[in-house]
């Protein structure tokens, strides 16, 4: 994609201009930065496109064509990342024939980043997510599971910084409760902590300790929920400081660009949902200039 077409066809989503999480004091630059995040969420073994006769997703969708558009956008900016945000494994065979290694494998091979959690990467067990972990070139962040007492112990961070032409980013990662959701059998001794308390640690610690720029979290908490109660995306974004975005999962909910919110300091944070089964890739582009910070962002069917 072009990146005058994408400039053309993008709805911005509100201006982080003046946002703490987003001050060039920090980045020490003297030019313009552009750094583009890309994610995906609940893709559910969804390697091959949909059928054309697909009543929902006709033609939709597919490993390959995403490899395409990643690509495409890297060459467009190579200060670019990829994340997902869950729930990676089941809903083909191909997760039943193989258990998550082709998953991991296809993952590798678009170099991703990271990824955060989700309920159904559980659904071999803690012990079959283990055993595919070797195929994965990309790290797991999880920051609210507590895996100290089980084999995962070591295999995940709470959170990771990259380097992106100046600017530092840190990225966090929020598990959903598995109790009620997961057998205990299959996640065993994992440890549900508190995700807003979790959250507004890691994002002090990388906005005050790490000295990020710029801050995101992987979550796979679920967009919204009918109880205000219940931990979501719409909700955490309010308990947050110095997170500017949240790329979220679990609800497979569609949004046509991300949402804008208030964070506890009533400064803007976006909260973005791409729906599920890899038929869209989501893009946000945060801007670093003398003239003022700002994002946009826009979904992208594959």
């Amino acid at each position: 994609m072009k990146r005058r077409t994408f400039i053309k066809n993008t709805a911005a989503t509100g201006a982080l201009v003046g946002s703490g999480a987003l001050t060039l004091e920090a980045c020490g630059l003297s030019k313009k930065k552009h750094i583009t995040i890309l994610h995906t969420n609940d893709v559910h073994s969804h390697i091959d496109a949909f059928p054309n006769d697909h009543s929902e997703f006709p033609g939709l969708g597919g490993l390959a064509r995403r490899a395409g558009l990643v690509n495409s956008i890297r060459q467009e900016n190579p200060n670019t990342l990829l994340f997902d945000a869950g729930d990676i494994f089941q809903g083909t065979p191909y997760f039943n024939f193989y258990g998550g290694e082709l998953e991991f494998k296809l993952m590798s091979m678009l170099k991703y980043d990271a990824t955060t959690i989700g309920n159904h990467d559980f659904d071999n067990g803690i012990d079959g997510l283990l055993a595919q972990m070797p195929y994965a070139q990309f790290d797991f962040l999880s920051a609210n599971y507590d895996f100290s007492n089980t084999v995962l112990n070591g295999f995940t961070k709470p959170y990771k910084t990259y380097l992106k032409d100046g600017v530092k980013i840190g990225v966090y990662g929020l598990g959903i409760k598995l109790a009620g959701l997961v057998t205990k059998k299959l996640y065993k001794e994992t440890v549900y902590l508190d995700p807003y308390e979790i959250a507004t640690d890691m994002e002090r610690q990388l906005k005050e300790e790490e000295q990020c720029d710029l801050v995101i979290c992987l979550s796979h908490l679920g967009y919204k929920y009918r109880s205000e109660d219940r931990p979501q995306d719409v909700q955490l974004a309010k308990h947050t400081k110095y997170t500017d975005l949240i790329i979220g999962g679990h609800t497979h909910t569609f949004l046509d660009k991300p949402t804008l919110l208030q964070n506890a300091l009533e400064k803007d944070i976006l909260v973005n949902q791409v729906g599920c089964f890899g038929i869209n890739l989501g893009r946000v582009d945060f801007y670093f200039g003398a003239d003022g910070n700002s994002a946009n962002g826009v979904t992208i069917k594959v």
